[in-house]
């Protein structure tokens, strides 16, 4: 079984949660987890930097006394890593480029009983559709997830954005009624995460 936290990013808007994330992610893996952080929706050339700045973050998150190792995930070796990992993170970014690399791949096959934490786009990634604040309309995910979601959801996330603010209601109505209304909708307000357990 592979555990899924799920979270709505702008984590550095919420402290507390934060914490409550990472402290769900290393959850019942001891003082010295594996953890692979994958950089997949963000462009390539901001990875080196991205790297140490986000394993900082995650660092200056975990428990006293907990001190994981860390590796950071490439296309080419990434299905040894995640057999190396016990957690691998998908940090946020754009909404196209996270498919586009997880569809290289085998998945949710290939995290089979690890712990899969995401954030923002990586989030809407595995969901069956989701309502994106970049483009600001509905959209297709991978569907490991058979929900929807909206990320960010009620922040002031693009408020200065030349189209102006989100409307949070009409982008949860969108979503509601784009491809299976049937599904449940996980509208996270920044640093909400869900567990999902599948």
């Amino acid at each position: 079984m592979t555990k899924y936290v799920l979270n709505s990013g702008g984590l550095s808007n919420n402290p507390k949660r934060t914490k409550e994330f990472f402290d769900e992610l290393i959850k019942d893996l001891g003082n010295k987890p594996k953890i692979l952080l994958c950089l997949f929706a963000k462009p390539r050339e901001e990875w080196d930097e991205k790297f140490k700045e986000y394993k900082d973050g995650v660092i200056s998150s975990l428990p006293e006394g907990v001190e994981p190792e860390y590796d950071w995930a490439f296309p080419e070796t990434f299905e040894d890593q995640l057999e190396w990992c016990d957690v691998v993170y998908l940090w946020g970014g754009d909404d196209h480029l996270i498919q586009f690399w997880l569809k290289q791949f085998d998945i949710p096959k290939i995290w089979e009983s690890k712990v899969v934490g995401t954030n923002s786009a990586s989030t809407n990634a595995l969901m069956k559709h989701f309502w994106t604040c970049d483009w600001r309309k509905s959209f297709d995910g991978l569907g490991i997830i058979s929900a929807k979601a909206i990320t960010h959801y009620d922040s002031q996330f693009g408020s200065d954005d030349t189209r102006g603010s989100i409307d949070w209601q009409s982008a949860k109505k969108e979503l509601k009624e784009y491809g299976d209304k049937t599904l449940p909708i996980y509208a996270l307000e920044e640093g909400d995460f869900v567990v999902i357990e599948q």
